[in-house]
């Protein structure tokens, strides 16, 4: 799923290739894009580009007439430029907008509909699709705190909260715990203050971290290749690869779709947290600490 830094870097292509254009066609692929009747959605069509916004993972576009369109891409969601003229990717395009100088495709891989399309009218009832989450890069370490301990939860349930922080899911709470040498299953309510600061340094230096990286690879370009696993990862999606920092293998808890990885020897003292469905088989002959895994 696209989380902060990706759909800072698409706010930041849409920015160049939207503000100011007229949109001047709407194709609707899939009519199940389109959560929303009223307005309709052709109430955008001849008006201009005039602000963008981040609301969480979601991207808003907003129009001449306080017209506002949101799109949240969900897993598989992904937006693509193409000039004028250009074939699109029927296979797996969802909804198309055409300006005068190009096209801005919407795409879901995928068997699975989640993403969508919200069009509102008023900034006000957009912000009410904003899950409620703080800007993490741009809050004090007291107000991270406060809702960090607010309520006892794992620190990665808290992270990929976004009513508590804005834009951050499953691969970059994997490589925020890393980096601050934290269990994902610890309890919020258990941090000592020392490992809160080091999880709020570790929260900002990742998302910066990767924003720019992304920068610098879209190039000034719309970004394309958009994923939640790169190699350039710590732990995310790297199971069984070794560490980056201390060579021990990459270990995963998974539940239903999702799937934590972590460093046993980093993160949890040379502990193997229990993975329910792996574990659960192997029962005494599951390892419990890196030792044995290796």
């Amino acid at each position: 799923m696209p989380e902060l830094p990706d759909i800072t870097v698409y706010l930041e292509a849409l920015q160049t290739h939207v503000i100011g254009q007229r949109l001047e066609q709407i194709q609707i692929l899939n009519p199940f894009l389109l959560r929303t009747f009223d307005p309709p959605i052709e109430s955008l069509l001849g008006r201009r580009v005039q602000a963008l916004l981040r609301l969480g993972k979601r991207i808003a576009i907003g129009f001449e007439g306080d017209l506002w369109m949101v799109l949240h891409l969900m897993i598989a969601g992904r937006l693509h430029w193409k000039p004028v003229g250009a074939k699109r990717p029927c296979k797996i395009a969802q909804a198309a907008f055409e300006f005068s100088n190009g096209t801005l495709i919407f795409t879901e891989a995928g068997s699975q509909r989640r993403a969508s399309l919200h069009v509102a009218l008023g900034e006000d009832n957009v912000r009410k699709l904003d899950p409620g989450g703080i800007d993490v890069l741009g809050a004090s370490l007291e107000k991270f705190t406060a809702l960090l301990v607010r309520e006892n939860h794992t620190v990665k349930r808290c992270l990929t909260d976004p009513h508590l922080f804005s834009g951050i899911g499953n691969s970059y709470s994997d490589e925020i715990l890393h980096q601050a040498q934290l269990s994902p299953i610890k309890l919020t309510q258990k941090l000592t203050p020392e490992e809160i600061h080091r999880l709020y340094t570790a929260t900002q230096k990742t998302l910066q971290t990767w924003i720019e990286r992304l920068r610098l690879e879209a190039a000034g370009k719309f970004p394309e290749g958009v994923t939640a696993f790169r190699p350039e990862m710590n732990v995310h999606g790297r199971f069984g690869q070794p560490c980056p920092v201390c060579g021990a293998p990459v270990q995963r808890i998974r539940y239903a779709d999702n799937e934590t990885n972590y460093c046993a020897r980093c993160q949890t003292d040379g502990q193997v947290l229990a993975d329910r469905s792996l574990s659960r088989l192997l029962k005494n002959d599951w390892p419990r600490s890196i030792d044995e895994w290796e």
